[in-house]
């Protein structure tokens, strides 16, 4: 009986031993290590002399962030075929909150975006985000796209993403329904599309902007653009947020004026500074070298995941890792692009770095997902 004892405690060593060895340590170092420069950034850029009021948020986001871990190893654990059998059933959910949105929805700063849960607020448009990239992983894993696809093949899933980019831009919120069609096209381009239909959508897009602009867009969206050409055209309006960006980045320098010592975010000058702006409080106090140690983990995670991709064990799987680093390479792309003042200025999170329940839940999932794949490529 003790040799039977022994050798079953043996077996389930080694098999917990698999279990873990299997992780990819590598990727979670370097997403934990985004993490640590975000909760050093968000701490000082809510406990400056005015920012009592804003105390709690860090507290918070290491709730969500221990909430996000839990979620990510424990995606890693589950296939991720799992979740492309669910994928249509997901769909629907999320899209009937982004139609409760609209009746029930909770307002703030003129748009509405959020549900109240009593204990959190949750934003749809960010969980949709992911949602789509699982339904159009499984629509194009399904399909032969090596000759690339045609107007046919391409009408139900460009139907699935337009209806979303609909609602989401009813908010009104034009920079997320931006990145969800951002989202969908690279997706798009990864699995191939014909040459002709390409030089149709690239055309019809020069023809259309002029009608976009005249009668598509708001005032309010009319002006963000035209702020982005020239800030200084309302300096204490609309080109606030663009200009004190600008200050907070330019006056970190090489090496920053050091942890908690940034004037623009540290006085109150600096606009969201824990949320859309937390890279120009990073900028403005760790410098250029601490803006370009972050953009170096971010390459990193970038160069892993295309790594994860190619040795994925099916099409599916190599999909999913796509559309994920699509997610998350629009949103540091948009977001440290309009803090420079390189792009307009819209609602786009810093993955892993500003604060917020509903955008970190839904990247740490992101990232689950991509663990996910890269836990099983050596398995056949």
């Amino acid at each position: 009986m003790k040799l039977g004892a022994d050798f079953l405690n043996t077996g389930l060593q080694v098999e917990e031993r698999n279990l873990f060895s299997r992780l990819d340590l590598n990727l979670a170092f370097v997403i934990l290590a985004l993490n640590l420069i975000g909760l050093i950034n968000l701490y000082s850029a809510t406990h400056g002399l005015y920012s009592k009021d804003k105390n709690d948020l860090f507290w918070m986001q290491l709730v969500w962030l221990s909430l996000g871990w839990g979620i990510y190893l424990g995606i890693t654990l589950i296939d991720y075929k799992i979740f492309t059998r669910i994928a249509y059933v997901l769909y629907g959910l999320n899209l009937g909150a982004l139609v409760a949105v609209q009746f029930i929805g909770k307002s703030s700063l003129g748009a509405t975006r959020w549900l109240d849960l009593g204990f959190f607020r949750y934003q749809p448009s960010e969980t949709m985000k992911l949602v789509l990239v699982l339904v159009l992983a499984r629509i194009f894993a399904g399909r032969d796209t090596k000759k690339g696809m045609g107007l046919l093949e391409l009408a139900w899933p460009c139907f699935l993403a337009l209806v979303p980019f609909a609602l989401v831009v009813k908010q009104p919120d034009l920079g997320t329904a931006l990145l969800l069609a951002a989202i969908t096209c690279s997706m798009l381009l990864f699995v191939g599309v014909r040459r002709g239909i390409l030089i149709f959508s690239a055309i019809f897009a020069i023809v259309a902007a002029p009608m976009v602009w005249n009668f598509g867009l708001k005032d309010y969206q009319k002006n963000r653009v035209l702020t982005f050409l020239s800030p200084g055209r309302d300096p204490r309006g609309t080109g606030y947020n663009s200009i004190q960006s600008k200050i907070a980045v330019g006056s970190g320098k090489v090496f920053g004026k050091g942890f908690r010592k940034g004037t623009q975010s540290q006085l109150e000058f600096l606009p969201e500074r824990h949320t859309d702006f937390i890279f120009s409080v990073l900028s403005e106090e760790h410098g250029f070298v601490g803006s370009m140690t972050t953009l170096g983990l971010f390459l990193l995670f970038y160069l892993m995941s295309v790594r994860i991709a190619m040795q994925a064990r099916d099409k599916i799987g190599a999909l999913i890792v796509v559309g994920v680093l699509a997610y998350m390479f629009w949103h540091m792309f948009v977001n440290m692009g309009m803090v420079i003042g390189l792009m307009p200025i819209v609602g786009a999170p810093l993955p892993l770095l500003s604060y917020g329940g509903s955008s970190l839940m839904s990247t740490m999932t992101g990232l689950g997902l991509i663990s996910s794949v890269a836990y099983r490529r050596y398995l056949f």
